[in-house]
């Protein structure tokens, strides 16, 4: 079978496994669309691109699930005209997702191997908007201003303030918060001074490990 016909219908049963748990979001599915995402996963994983089981990638990392992708997406409720920063570029899927509905992306992440990787395929498809960065995600971004969302695939051990501070008034962050030996998925939305959280579900994520790699 042709790589353009297993991609047509790996998205349509991913669309309707999330159609089953209420995800319609036509932006947000039009732009998964857009995004092949067996270009993302290791070539010979490609038959595991469009299902729910978690895939390996470089540097000892890996890349959750497609229902999970999108379902943390859906969450986060990217608009047009949105900044957004994320922690944990990891193949770079779910920037060039997010790229396609936000005005700008800034996608960090602590093994350049993955950056590289990450940039030639935003390049390959043409997606201008996505700024993929070296660095080390677990201290917040000084100096790059104000987000509308932040998204974040690595499990802090408490409320990551530092983050907080940098969403604008009514922005929202989602993002891992470890509880004992379990890793919740937050959302955090900043109103004023405060920030209303919601608990969204448990998942699989690893906890955050400071600073950039020195070897990969």
């Amino acid at each position: 079978m042709k790589s353009g016909m297993v991609e047509k219908e790996g998205f349509a049963a991913l669309v309707l496994r999330l159609r089953s748990e209420g995800i319609s979001d036509l932006d947000l599915l039009t732009a998964v669309e857009q995004t092949p995402r067996s270009q993302f996963v290791p070539a010979p994983l490609a038959e595991d691109a469009y299902s729910s089981r978690t895939v390996p990638i470089d540097c000892g990392s890996f890349m959750e699930g497609a229902d999970l992708a999108v379902r943390l997406l859906h969450r986060l409720q990217v608009k047009p005209g949105h900044r957004v920063l994320e922690i944990g570029t990891g193949s770079g899927f779910t920037a060039a997702v997010i790229a396609r509905i936000a005005e700008r992306v800034l996608t960090v992440e602590r093994y350049r191997t993955l950056v590289a990787a990450a940039q030639n395929r935003m390049d390959a498809l043409g997606l201008r908007n996505v700024v993929v960065r070296q660095a080390d995600g677990g201290n917040g971004m000084p100096g790059e201003g104000t987000f509308d969302r932040i998204f974040v695939t690595a499990a802090f051990p408490s409320l990551p303030r530092f983050y907080a501070e940098q969403l604008t008034h009514g922005g929202s962050m989602v993002a891992p918060l470890m509880d004992g030996e379990a890793c919740m998925m937050v959302r955090l939305t900043k109103t004023g001074s405060r920030f209303e959280r919601e608990d969204l579900f448990p998942v699989p994520f690893l906890p955050i490990i400071p600073h950039i790699a020195a070897a990969l």
